[in-house]
């Protein structure tokens, strides 16, 4: 093997490193609020954080969370194509040097599959962080939406400002 084939190869295995660090903490802080936090007890961080235990049938703010119980099938599917595509792209641009684009994917992998797996166990995904605005709380979420918020994010700075530049001087 070459050493570029070896860096390539390299730089894969420690983008998928980090999206297995997403699904390890996400699984433990989940498990670590299921075993000290009872459903829907609130415990106050601060003034504006609150850890909370809430069990979410749907998908981002409740989105679909009423529907019968379809979703969680739908969802396990949707994860599961999404995680396989992403774990392609990856593969595929390993050998470019483009940390970004590859940061963003695999945060969003590491949620994707930190959710999936929540929907496959349980039939929901367990969500535990509230944060307040004023009176306003925003819904709660976990560790993997925080992943994907956060690897979302660098998917636009990338698509924005990074990606395509080499192209177009």
């Amino acid at each position: 093997m070459t050493d570029a084939a070896t860096t390539s190869n390299a730089r894969f295995v420690t983008w998928m490193v980090v999206a297995l660090v997403v699904v390890v903490a996400d699984q433990v802080t989940k498990w670590a609020i299921v075993e000290w936090v009872a459903l829907y007890e609130k415990v106050p961080v601060n003034s504006f954080v609150n850890f909370t235990h809430q069990r979410n049938y749907g998908a981002a703010f409740s989105f679909l969370a009423d529907a019968g119980g379809w979703q969680r099938w739908f969802f396990i599917v949707l994860a599961s194509a999404v995680s396989a595509v992403i774990a392609v792209w990856l593969w595929r641009i390993r050998h470019e040097k483009q940390a970004v684009l590859a940061a963003g994917l695999a945060l969003v992998l590491g949620g994707a599959v930190g959710n999936l797996i929540d929907r496959i166990v349980l039939g929901y995904v367990t969500d535990f962080i509230q944060v307040w605005f004023g009176n306003w709380a925003y819904p709660s979420f976990n560790v993997a939406d925080a992943g994907i918020s956060v690897g979302a994010a660098l998917l636009i700075v990338d698509a924005f400002f990074f990606s395509g530049r080499e192209q177009n001087p």
